[in-house]
């Protein structure tokens, strides 16, 4: 059992480029086996939106790894005859087969393929579930590849006796960031950050790293209580959205201030000013749509009661000044964002005031997780 929890200390930084994820030996793999490991969401404070060929990002961004909201994933793998010619999988979601999944997988595999050069040798049974709704703005990608990457890189680890933890959690966050960009934010626990940005020596476009620098006691066990506005599939992906990030007329500017806003996080995150994170939380979470809207096309994936629970957020944190606030992902839901000292009175508003907007009254009350946590499959 193995999980990517916070450490008090970080361990020495080591540069590390696409060569070092490729395998120096031929390897001696195992015949057939299972494995199974469950990757966490993550919820961005900083948003990336927009990237570079090969899942480089646009810009950098911050997240918060959560917990609850989290994808499992047990995957069987039996040795082929012979190394075929594609890549040979079976592959089930919520206990169906989802065949709508598989073109997905496919590029997955053909990304990472000479990073983990035995894909083509076997057959996977691949079954994955989650505890939140799929393709509903909760980064379902983000927890479901990075429980995939954890799963295929535990057959090299087995081969591999000398491979250390720290390798072994680069090397995932890597392979997670070719299947799904935020996925290489799902691996380890509490604040991780990726994309390079010069404000952070330690930071790369390859792999999310934990957050270098000092953390106040306000931002520790932070709550985020997702508000299901709509659970459906949403009116048009992220990656298309991504796309549009291509000829924005507002791209350049918008990528200077994500690297802007991480920056100015660093003081935030060390002093404890709640205050001060909500601005730039919130402010960060409009300008993602304000992206969308003025894309060509424009898209909205607000809806008329995501609107109402941000008017209703801000007003309460007016009279109350509790530091509450709001953050959205590419889609309608609304994470609500509170500190530990301050569950009990969110945890009523919210059930007072704003779940009323939820579809069907459904919302999953979530917090800073550990990160990915490998388990014992039952054969």
């Amino acid at each position: 059992m193995q999980t990517f929890g916070q450490v008090l200390s970080l361990p020495k930084f080591e540069f590390m480029t696409e060569k070092d994820f490729v395998p120096v030996q031929n390897l001696e793999y195992p015949n057939e086996g299972i494995v199974g490991w469950k990757a966490p969401s993550n919820i961005a404070l900083v948003k990336y939106w927009g990237k570079l060929p090969n899942q480089i990002p646009a810009n950098p961004s911050i997240s918060f790894t959560l917990d609850a909201c989290a994808t499992t994933t047990l995957l069987k793998f039996k040795r082929l005859e012979s190394r075929g010619n594609t890549f040979s999988f079976d592959f089930l979601f919520e206990g169906k087969s989802k065949a709508t999944f598989k073109p997905k997988i496919i590029t997955f595999f053909e990304r990472v393929s000479s990073y983990l050069p035995f894909l083509k040798e076997y057959h996977f049974e691949i079954d994955s579930s989650n505890s939140f709704p799929h393709s509903s703005g909760i980064a379902s990608s983000a927890s479901g590849m990075s429980a995939l990457a954890l799963c295929l890189l535990e057959i090299e680890r087995r081969s591999t006796p000398g491979m250390t933890p720290y390798h072994f959690r680069k090397k995932a966050s890597f392979l997670a960031r070719l299947g799904s960009g935020s996925a290489c934010r799902s691996i380890e626990g509490g604040l991780i950050q990726w994309g390079k940005t010069a404000s952070i020596n330690q930071s790369s476009d390859l792999f999310g790293i934990r957050y270098p620098f000092e953390v106040h006691s306000n931002f520790k066990n932070y709550h985020d209580t997702i508000l299901l506005v709509h659970k459906g599939q949403k009116t048009v992906s992220s990656t298309v959205g991504h796309g549009l990030m291509k000829d924005h007329p507002f791209a350049e500017n918008r990528f200077k201030q994500a690297h802007q806003n991480l920056e100015a996080l660093r003081p935030i995150f060390k002093n404890g000013d709640l205050e001060a994170f909500v601005k730039i939380v919130e402010s960060e979470a409009l300008t993602l749509h304000a992206m969308m809207m003025t894309s060509h096309p424009y898209f909205i994936l607000m809806l008329p009661n995501t609107l109402e629970i941000i008017n209703r957020i801000m007003a309460f944190r007016k009279e109350t000044t509790i530091p509450i606030c709001f953050t959205l992902d590419a889609g309608a839901n609304v994470h609500v964002l509170y500190p530990e000292s301050e569950k009990g009175k969110c945890i009523q508003f919210i059930q007072d005031e704003l779940v009323a907007y939820c579809e069907n009254g459904h919302y999953i009350c979530d917090r800073i997780g550990n990160g990915a946590k490998q388990f014992s499959p039952v054969p």
